[in-house]
């Protein structure tokens, strides 16, 4: 048997890879999720909150429940407690945070955020940047995103600017958070879920 001929039994069919591929897979049951999404800011009000109304519609419109919408101050002592709050009680499979995460004297959502995680999700931080990067270029390094688990609650922190919020509900946060998503999303590690998706 050739070199080429033995490569070519070893590779699996065409139709067999792209059945791995991943992607949404509409046989798949849709699950919704409760989530949250707080704008951080010392001059936006719901009016002009742009970045925290696109991820609001967004979300809805994929067929989750925004679960509550507020904006707190730039502040440690007040991020910590919205977002802690909303932890504890146990309804709230997301939050999604935006703004305080660059260089700014003021951006103090790592700082507030960090110190409540039990786990950090390094992951997310490298696919926003990956995905960032193709639409701001390298001021992606501008970002401190950042994601992780406070109790069973997923976090999220992104950016301010409404395009920053754009791609990571659009590039990153609409499939890991569907789950309909394979080979796997997050939404089988939420508690009420588990066992029911992968």
């Amino acid at each position: 048997m050739t070199q080429g001929a033995s490569a070519a039994l070893a590779a699996p069919p065409a139709a067999e890879r792209r059945a791995r591929a991943p992607g949404i897979d509409p046989a798949l049951p849709f699950y919704p999720l409760n989530i949250a999404v707080l704008t951080i800011s010392d001059t936006r009000v719901r009016a002009t909150d742009t970045s925290g109304g696109l991820l609001a519609d967004r979300l809805v419109a994929a067929g989750h429940r925004l679960a509550d919408r507020k904006i707190v101050a730039d502040e440690i002592a007040a991020i910590q407690a919205q977002v802690r709050g909303w932890a504890d009680t146990g309804e709230i499979d997301v939050i999604l945070t935006t703004g305080g995460t660059g260089f700014a004297p003021r951006d103090v959502t790592p700082e507030a955020v960090r110190p409540l995680l039990r786990r950090e999700m390094d992951g997310f931080a490298a696919v926003f940047h990956s995905k960032s990067y193709g639409t701001v270029g390298v001021s992606t390094l501008q970002s401190r995103a950042l994601a992780g688990q406070i109790g069973e609650t997923f976090v999220f922190c992104v950016p301010g600017s409404t395009g920053a919020c754009r791609d990571a509900w659009d590039l990153v946060l609409a499939e890991e958070l569907d789950s309909r998503f394979r080979p796997c999303s997050l939404v089988g590690q939420i508690p009420r879920y588990r066992g029911v998706c992968p």
